[in-house]
């Protein structure tokens, strides 16, 4: 009997098993949250996007038929997107406090890419000629507000992921937390540091939990904050 059980669970074993694209299991933490919340018709907007699949928080979403927003300001990075994420609204644009042109500084690696002159030099500088800036391109960019009212119907999705290097505080103050929310947001909250002894930006996550939110599991590197009034 007891062989037969035993078995029995190694033949079951692949319906217990989780997937995950996220670099330290974001996205099954954040589906254990909309599961809990019982919200079944999951929406998102993706702000750095990167790519479809690879270190993605959205993807387990998109093949569980959901869609969402991809936001994707590199223009090479943004190309795998129309074909492997077609459902989704895919985006190859910035975000900030206002619409307009800025420059855009693609790094090596793309990981680091960024809106922010600052912390471009600052990880060419920290990664003594490991890591540098390839090019400054100019890259149209829209506001958060304008991005759901064009491709949402106004309405915020359920999940933000945001990895904006340096300009993830600004995106975040930009949201109307009273009237226009995410339920979930997962957001890095680490400085980025060749030698791994990043700086944790405590201030914005001092700042979502003011905003009503949940500090509800933290990576290290991203933190999953859910909405404490649907908790």
């Amino acid at each position: 009997m007891l062989k037969k059980l035993f078995k029995k669970r190694i033949h079951d074993k692949d319906k217990y098993s989780k997937k995950s694209y996220s670099q330290s299991g974001e996205d099954i933490i954040v589906d254990f949250i909309f599961q809990t919340l019982k919200i079944t018709d999951i929406s998102y907007l993706d702000i750095g996007a990167h790519h479809p699949y690879y270190l993605s928080n959205t993807a387990l979403f998109y093949e569980k038929g959901y869609k969402g927003i991809n936001i994707e300001p590199d223009p090479v990075l943004y190309q795998p997107f129309l074909s492997q994420r077609s459902r989704d609204t895919n985006l190859n644009i910035g975000i900030s406090e206002k619409a307009g042109v800025f420059d855009f500084f693609l790094m090596h690696p793309p990981t680091l890419n960024t809106f922010s002159e600052e912390e471009a030099n600052r990880v060419t500088l920290e990664g003594d000629g490991i890591y540098k800036i390839d090019k400054k391109i100019k890259v149209e960019v829209d506001t958060v507000s304008s991005i759901i009212e064009k491709h949402n119907n106004g309405k915020f999705p359920d999940f933000l992921n945001l990895d904006a290097e340096g300009i993830d505080e600004i995106v975040i103050k930009s949201i109307d937390y009273e009237n226009n929310f995410p339920s979930v947001i997962c957001v890095e909250t680490i400085s980025f540091s060749a030698n791994r002894k990043g700086v944790k930006n405590q201030s914005l996550i001092d700042y979502l939990v003011e905003k009503g939110y949940l500090l509800y599991a933290d990576t290290n590197i991203n933190s999953i904050f859910v909405k404490k009034e649907l908790w």
